[in-house]
């Protein structure tokens, strides 16, 4: 039921009514153990159902036997639920008998709020189906996002969660109702403040989706293939800004011809533009021994410049433990599972007279990772392969997190991927314009730059921090009352 709230399905109450679910049993739990399984079987459900295109990429297109990958993706799926279970049982430890208001709405939203924020780095971190995805573009929760972030929004559908159950005592409606009203009125004030102010003219966007079936893209005879599809799209495109998705050319950068890369930049600088391809690098600047990073490089009117990605993903891009975990090597066969982190903080490419923060695929999920190259960026850019996820709600999933990127700094954001959903974004966090999936497709359209900072691109997660101990330090004091 909480997965129907997200992407692409978008019934976000029926997430918080899943979670007042939640809180319901908690609150009639015999004991501090039965909360804790009630938890752990809800995080279950909710992962179960929400990252089940875990098995895709681990036997669809990773090569792990059947069976190997549904275990896999069972064990991935009851880690996470590990989270939940944990709120269940401190909780059940610390609240009283009676189960008082301020467990409703203090304790139990501060708890849930927090274990999504560890969730986040812990192990290096999974937020995939942090609750307050599901309140994006629509809800009026989606209102905190420029002030709180992703973590900010669970929290405060925890409090309505909280609320609705105790809207369920006759004695206490009258104030859940107004807690309730309340809550949703100032998000949807939060919605008319204009945080950020134009930048610079409106540029013309070419988003080149290549539709690059995934067990075909490292293929060595089929890239010529690939480059040549991207060069057409690349040619016949009308943006002064033509975007590539992640590994859009599937050759290390020394491998790819000089004479292609000079086309592609010849394009753009017929228009007075640029162009961004996501392209593997190869380097040895650092050590003897080669490095490999996933990267973005521009070419065209301004000068080449280079985006490597920093936040990898695990056993995807490299292997932690490698002692302990190197025998997955063996079963999995994900190409280039062997990258190198870029630099931690990277300035924005200059391009088409805007500044654009770019991130390739999963680090987008990581809110505070993005607003390191803000304020001075003024667009936002992500490039992605989302062929990982099949014909699954993985890519739908990505794209609403994409949309909170945009809402969390007020900029547009401009999302190229290889077989969808490329789309761009506005400020809100709405959808502008968006290409079909699985289809080979120019997505174009006019978009603006933005300036100035939002509370989030300050502060990041600070103030929801502070918020979760408030809620914890006041559940405390009135716990007796």
């Amino acid at each position: 039921m909480a997965v129907v709230g997200f992407s692409p399905f978008s019934l976000y109450p029926l997430t918080l009514l899943a979670l007042a679910g939640l809180f319901y049993l908690w609150r009639h739990a015999p004991s501090a153990r039965s909360a804790a399984l009630d938890g752990f079987i809800f995080g279950l459900g909710l992962f179960g159902a929400g990252v089940s295109w875990v098995y895709v990429s681990l036997h669809d297109f990773g090569g792990m036997p059947m069976l190997a990958a549904i275990a896999f993706t069972a064990l991935f799926c009851a880690v996470l639920s590990l989270f939940p279970a944990m709120v269940g049982l401190i909780q059940g430890m610390t609240a009283p008998a009676k189960r008082n208001t301020a467990h409703l709405i203090l304790l139990l939203p501060s708890l849930w709020a927090l274990s999504e924020w560890m969730r986040g780095w812990v192990l290096t971190g999974f937020p995939w189906l942090t609750l307050g995805y599901s309140q994006v573009p629509d809800s009026p929760l989606a209102g905190f996002a420029p002030l709180l972030g992703v973590f900010g929004i669970s929290h405060m559908l925890a409090i309505l969660a909280g609320l609705l159950v105790l809207a369920l005592n006759e004695s206490s409606r009258k104030l859940a109702v107004i807690g309730i009203i309340a809550l949703c009125l100032a998000g949807f004030a939060l919605k008319q403040i204009n945080w950020v102010t134009p930048y610079g003219s409106p540029i013309s966007v070419s988003l080149l989706q290549g539709n690059i079936p995934q067990d075909m893209k490292w293929i060595p005879g089929k890239a010529r293939t690939t480059l040549d599809t991207y060069a057409k799209l690349a040619q016949d495109s009308k943006g002064r800004l033509i975007v590539l998705p992640e590994t859009a050319l599937p050759l290390f950068l020394g491998d790819i011809p000089p004479d292609y890369l000079e086309k592609l930049k010849n394009i753009a600088i017929q228009r007075n533009g640029d162009l961004i391809a996501g392209i593997p690098e190869e380097t040895l600047e650092k050590t003897q021994s080669a490095e490999y990073f996933n990267s973005a490089l521009s070419y065209g009117a301004s000068p080449t410049q280079v985006y490597r990605k920093y936040h990898l993903v695990p056993f995807g891009e490299y292997l932690p433990l490698r002692p302990v975990f190197s025998w997955i090597l063996e079963i999995l066969h994900i190409p280039l599972s062997d990258f190198s982190r870029g630099a931690e903080t990277q300035l924005p490419m200059s391009v088409v007279g805007q500044r654009l923060a770019l991130d390739i695929c999963y680090e987008d999920a990581f809110g505070e990772e993005i607003i390191r190259q803000l304020p001075s960026a003024t667009m936002l850019a992500n490039l992605t392969n989302d062929a990982w996820f099949g014909n699954s709600h993985g890519p739908w999933q990505h794209l609403q997190m994409a949309q909170m990127r945009a809402l969390e700094t007020g900029r547009s954001l401009l999302r190229a991927t290889n077989t969808g959903v490329t789309a761009i974004i506005g400020p809100d966090g709405k959808i502008l314009r968006q290409a079909p999936v699985f289809t080979t497709a120019t997505l174009e359209g006019t978009v603006q730059g933005y300036e100035g900072s939002t509370p989030f691109v300050r502060f990041g997660n600070t103030p929801s921090l502070l918020l979760i101990a408030c809620g914890l330090l006041l559940a405390w004091k009135l716990k007796s009352q």
